[in-house]
């Protein structure tokens, strides 16, 4: 599956320094050390409707951790999958009376067309369910040797006992998950099963959906298995980074864990599990289900600046929860006219201390917010907003148009 075009870059003169994410598993800060390139796998859409402005906040979140990771002197190999075959994809496709293929491509598109206008870096592997259903069924058959896998009816279920270090990913408790499983797509209560908390792997053929063949029968992926495939085919073991939305931590990022661990004994799946807060609107978390929803292709269909879009998303820190409402993107429409005013003057503040803001404050957790409010900061001296202007340093717009393209990925 191709990805969307990338952004050029600029090369700075400035390194940044080594980068620090929270991390889930441990809950506390960890700086990444990666061996060679940095490798950072990102979960992507379940492609049945727009992006909309949740989806967004947590692709710009990962996004400033590519660009972070690139300004410390790091390539990066960044995976990304498309969940374009599962329950949701399926049953919208019916209701709409649409063809469930046509569906997720024009929606992946759709997708693809939003995260160049926001110049999100695209991945270097971006793949589809359906495309990697011979690594899904290579994995399967290699945890069905090890005793990992058994048989309901016609679908294939994973135990999450034969992974001992189960649970270690979320940190949460056995009855926190019995709560929350059957809300993020899992049957704790469907006879046969070993445990409540067993995964489907492999979904038998059901009447009126599409299958592929298995040594099983026909049947189709499920959702967990699917992306610690990819990953372990791209990334290989104990990459880096696992990205996503809070709302990913149980069950699929744990049950991802267990998969590639009982798979390969003695490996993590990831040395760091990082999650992006949830994005609210009237109240209540932006999602699909609830219909509250902001999409990012209305907002640009209605001339809003894509840039005005990521810079609102960014004045929040990405592990925050924090609720959208509409005045923060004409606050940021009106920002962004301020800092090309103060850019177009060439002349401005000293930006050499701006520049290492910048960056330290994305390495540091990728704190946006803080490398935002620099750059406002140099913006008001450099205006004289307190009739005091500064243009003390000649070469003050090159430098900073350079950090706030390649590290904020703002075009200005």
């Amino acid at each position: 599956m191709r990805a969307w075009p990338s952004p050029d870059i600029p090369t700075l003169s400035v390194a940044g320094p080594a980068v620090t994410l929270h991390d889930t598993a441990s809950r506390g800060p960890v700086t990444t050390s990666p061996e060679g390139s940095a490798r950072l796998y990102v979960c992507g859409i379940t492609p049945y409707d727009a992006t909309h402005l949740g989806h967004a906040a947590t692709y710009v979140a990962f996004d400033l951790l590519n660009r972070a990771w690139r300004s410390a002197g790091h390539d990066v190999v960044y995976v990304q999958n498309v969940t374009d075959v599962d329950d949701p994809l399926l049953e919208r496709a019916a209701k709409v009376k649409v063809d469930w293929v046509e569906l997720a491509e024009r929606e992946t598109e759709l997708f693809r067309q939003d995260m160049t206008a926001l110049r999100v870096l695209p991945p270097a592997h971006y793949v589809g369910a359906v495309e990697s259903i011979p690594l899904v069924i290579d994995l399967i058959g290699r945890l069905d040797e090890l005793g990992a896998i058994y048989r309901v009816e016609d679908d294939l279920y994973y135990s999450v006992s034969a992974d001992p270090a189960f649970g270690a990913e979320s940190g949460w408790t056995r009855e926190r998950m019995l709560e929350i499983y059957p809300e993020r797509g899992g049957d704790p209560e469907r006879p046969g099963k070993k445990d409540p908390l067993d995964c489907v792997v492999w979904r038998g053929r059901r009447e009126g959906e599409p299958s592929w063949e298995s040594p099983w029968g026909p049947g189709r992926p499920g959702w967990h298995v699917e992306c610690t495939a990819i990953a372990q085919e791209h990334l290989g073991g104990a990459f880096d980074v696992q990205g996503g939305g809070s709302d990913l931590v149980f069950p699929h990022h744990e049950m991802c864990a267990g998969h590639a661990q009982v798979a390969v004994p003695g490996t993590p799946f990831a040395q760091v599990y990082s999650h992006g807060g949830m994005v609210g609107y009237d109240g209540e978390k932006m999602s699909k289900s609830r219909g509250n929803l902001v999409f990012v292709s209305a907002l640009r269909n209605s001339d809003v600046d894509p840039m005005a879009i990521r810079l609102a998303l960014m004045r929040h820190h990405y592990r925050a929860d924090w609720e959208w409402v509409d005045e923060e993107l004409w606050t940021a429409v009106d920002d962004l006219a301020r800092w090309r005013r103060a850019l177009a003057l060439g002349a401005g503040a000293p930006a050499a201390p701006v520049v290492e803001e910048v960056l330290t404050a994305l390495a540091d957790d990728l704190d946006a917010p803080r490398a935002l409010a620099a750059v406002d900061s140099w913006v008001d001296a450099t205006l004289g907003t307190d009739g005091l202007a500064d243009t003390s340093d000649p070469d003050a717009a090159v430098q900073l148009l350079g950090v706030i393209d390649a590290a904020l990925g703002l075009l200005v």
